[in-house]
This record gives structure tokens, sequence and C-alpha cells, in this order.
């Protein structure tokens, strides 16, 4: 019971959250300042994403793949490619060398 309570209070507040935005938008105004560290902000937190699931969190051996895997999908970010084409890409590559015997 108490897990099925937990699931519609996320669940509607999800909704809420989401709703909010475009309810919100003509009458709430940040000042530039804030919207550029907004956005610096989201990009460190992709670098750190990508920074902590590029190195090994286990010791063992570090190979190769999962960093060419991750260089690949930068590559191809940062020309612009659609985020599918993206994943794709990184995931055939990491896939590939680990096919061909390189860890």
């Amino acid at each position: 019971m108490i897990l099925a309570a937990s699931m519609i209070a996320l669940t509607l507040g999800t909704y809420a959250f989401r709703w909010s935005g475009p309810a919100l938008r003509d009458r709430i105004r940040f000042p530039a300042r804030t919207i550029r560290l907004l956005e610096v902000g989201a990009v460190v937190l992709i670098a750190a994403l990508v920074a902590v699931t590029t190195l090994p969190t286990a010791p063992g051996e570090f190979g190769f793949a999962l960093p060419a895997g991750v260089l690949i999908a930068a590559a191809l970010a940062w020309r612009k490619q659609p985020i599918l084409v993206v994943i794709l890409a990184a995931a055939t590559t990491t896939a590939l060398l680990r096919l061909l015997g390189l860890p």
C-alpha cells in the first residue's frame, strides 16, 4: 500500500513539475547572468557524467574500448549529429572493439 501511494505521489509531482514550466513561462523572468550560469552548469554536469561513466571505478584492467566509444560520441555530438546517431555509433564502436579482443 505504501509503495502504491509513493508511486502515485511521485507521478503527480512529476506531472505538476512538468506542467509548471509552460504555465509559468510568461510570469517569471530570470536575469541574463542567471540564465548564463544555468547553461554553464548544464555543460559542467554533462562533462562530469561523461567523466564518471568513462573512468574506471573498480580495480582491474582499464581498456581502450570504452574511452574510444566516448571519443566517437563526443566527435559526433560536436558535429551536431542526432542523439540517436551519437548513441548508436558509440555503442557500436565499443562493442566492436571489445569483440576484436580489445578490453
